[in-house]
Parts: C-alpha cells; structure tokens; sequence
C-alpha cells in the first residue's frame, strides 16, 4: 500500500483517538464556541453547496463551488478545522488539527487527482489548468465541459454531506460540555 493509499484510507479512523486528543486539550469558553460555530458555519455552507453539484463518478463537476476550486468539499473541511480550532480555543489542539489535516488530505487530494484523470483524461487536465487544487480562484472558471450547473438538495442528500453539520454540531456540543465542566 503506498502513502496515499494509506492516508486515504485511515483518515478517517486516525481521526477518532486524534479527536479525543484533541477534546483533552481544549479549553473552550463561550466566546471560543460562539467565535468557531461562526467560521465552521462557512466551512458548512461550502460543503453542502459542493456536495449539492457533485456527481461522483458520473460527471466530471466544473460547476458551482468546482468553479473556483477542485476540491471544495475540503475546502469547506479545512474551514471546519479553522472552526474546531478557534472553539476549543487551545494552541495544541488547533496545531494538531492543522497538521492533520495538512498531512492527510495533501495525499489525499493528488490521490483523487489521479483517479479524476484516468476516469475523465483529458477534460480533466483541462479543468486543472483552469481550476487551482485546493485554494480558490476570485472569479469562477468558464469550462465548456458540461456538467450539471444547479444545486440539487437531491443530490446533496444523495451524497450524505448533512452528516457534515450533524458532526460539527455535535463537536461544539461536546466543547459546550468541557466548559461547562472546567467552570463547575
């Protein structure tokens, strides 16, 4: 198995005992909650706007979010992880957090950029010249490939991403819990 088989495999599962690291280290307060239910808010909406145009493995999706960047989905994540950091308000946590997720889905992402190339060849090289990997474009690409071009709340629940919110949901419970313990 090689690293980027690995990483995409166990990201998920090395996510859980990370989680619990990560909960041990934070102090969250209100303020901290309040500040990262706000940014894990955008991180959200970037996600279920991504998840309401992807086809997996239908359509190449240049469409939508797909329009300033390939991976919006962890993009979104990325403010997420921004999100968890600032509400559990604890540099050890947030370090963890950013290194994680820098470690893991930089596999990730070039891993699924092979993938999206052998399935889609050439209309995805094209894509990729017009489209940055991970950090967004100001303006939308115009990519004549196709694809569907609206929002589909079908297909965001097709695609499970209101998991997403319920996930996050309950990481700021679980903060509001901690403080609330800390302050007893």
């Amino acid at each position: 198995m090689n690293a980027a088989a690995f990483f995409a495999r166990w990201r998920v599962r090395l996510g859980y005992p990370l989680a619990i690291v990560v909960l041990w280290l934070a102090r969250p307060t209100p303020q901290s909650i309040l500040a990262g239910a706000l940014v894990g808010t955008v991180g959200l909406w970037i996600r279920a706007r991504a998840a309401g145009h992807l086809h997996k493995q239908e359509i190449l999706t240049v469409t939508g979010p797909y329009a300033f960047t390939r991976n919006p989905l962890y993009l979104g994540s990325f403010i997420l992880v921004i999100g968890a950091a600032t509400a559990g308000h604890s540099w050890w946590s947030a370090l963890i957090l950013f290194a994680y997720f820098a470690l893991f889905y930089s596999f990730v992402m070039r891993r699924e950029e092979r993938e999206l190339y052998q399935h889609h060849g050439e209309a995805f090289k094209e894509y990729a010249r017009s489209v940055p990997l991970f950090f967004p474009r100001v303006t939308p690409a115009k990519i004549a490939l196709g694809g569907a071009a609206a929002f589909s709340f079908a297909q965001y629940k097709r695609n499970r991403e209101y998991r997403a919110a319920i996930g996050f949901l309950l990481l700021l419970l679980v903060f509001v819990v901690r403080w609330r313990l800390r302050s007893l």
